[in-house]
């Protein structure tokens, strides 16, 4: 596309949140949205502001042949998609002996699973068009780990590797991967979006805090501004080199370093023990083919 094309974006989970608020502003700034949500009724309040400019799509996103088709079907009404936003996503708040097994395999499905399906449904277009621009969803949980949030933590560690790896693969045909690594955005993800294992009494002194911080006491109360996250992708879009991983939130900014640092001196500190596990090398005549 040439500069100052307006661009046609896909963004999962458009209905509220964090997805709702990117979508907005992408759509001030003059650039089409494909917004997709559960329930497509949600999005009529984008439709009424933006006219034509959006694109409401009903999509479940674990749902892979629902996913290939509305991706197809976006595809075709508008010509091209620039931009993916894999935003579909809640949190799971419980002890890893708390969650049971179908709450863990949820939150994969709509996490991991659906962030996957999507790239793999949109990447033929973006080769096709030779460029285009994955946003995968990440979070400050995709560097570090929390108590209570050990499941939602494990999908976008999976997320965050399949990104990387992602990004050395499609680089030749024109597609950029950024992992973004959000931090607490005023959103009602530690409430309505949140699902809740069913609390051990072993745990209540270990998790007291932690199960309090993710109740909802504190939904909309974060200091992240959704619409700055927007205005920030779209600088980051501008970049000519833009990052595999990019920090919102200055809690995520304050964290992330400090959690590497920790992690180089352990490994700095124990490096002579993991050069005790290879064979001892050859010291006699090398053969050679």
């Amino acid at each position: 596309m040439t500069e100052g094309t307006p661009r046609v974006w896909l963004v999962t989970g458009a209905s509220r949140g964090l997805g709702r608020a990117v979508a907005e502003v992408v759509l001030e700034a003059g650039d089409t949205v494909v917004a997709t949500a559960r329930k497509v009724e949600a999005l009529d309040g984008l439709v009424e502001r933006f006219g034509d400019r959006v694109l409401p799509m009903p999509l479940d996103v674990t749902d892979r042949s629902a996913v290939f088709a509305t991706v197809a079907e976006a595809g075709e009404r508008a010509g091209r998609i620039d931009v993916l936003l894999n935003n579909a996503g809640y949190g799971l708040a419980g002890a890893v002996e708390e969650v049971d097994e179908r709450q863990v395999r949820d939150q994969f499905e709509v996490n991991f699973f659906g962030a996957l399906w999507m790239s793999q449904a949109v990447l033929p277009l973006m080769r096709r068009q030779g460029s285009g621009h994955l946003l995968q969803m990440s979070s400050i949980g995709g560097v570090t780990t929390y108590p209570n949030l050990g499941m939602y933590c494990a999908s976008k560690w999976a997320l965050e590797a399949v990104g990387e790896t992602l990004a050395q693969e499609v680089a030749g045909f024109g597609i950029k991967v950024t992992l973004i690594e959000a931090g607490e955005f005023r959103t009602d993800w530690s409430a309505s979006s949140m699902v809740r294992a069913t609390p051990m009494g072993a745990y209540d002194s270990v998790l007291a805090q932690r199960r309090h911080g993710l109740s909802g006491a504190f939904a909309h109360l974060q200091p992240g501004d959704p619409r700055r996250a927007g205005v920030a992708l779209l600088r980051l879009l501008e970049a000519e080199e833009p990052p595999l991983r990019v920090l919102l939130g200055t809690g995520a900014a304050d964290r992330a370093p400090g959690v590497l640092r920790e992690r180089l001196a352990a490994w700095e500190e124990w490096d002579p023990l993991a050069r005790t596990t290879d064979f001892p090398p050859r010291t006699g005549p090398q053969e050679t083919l």
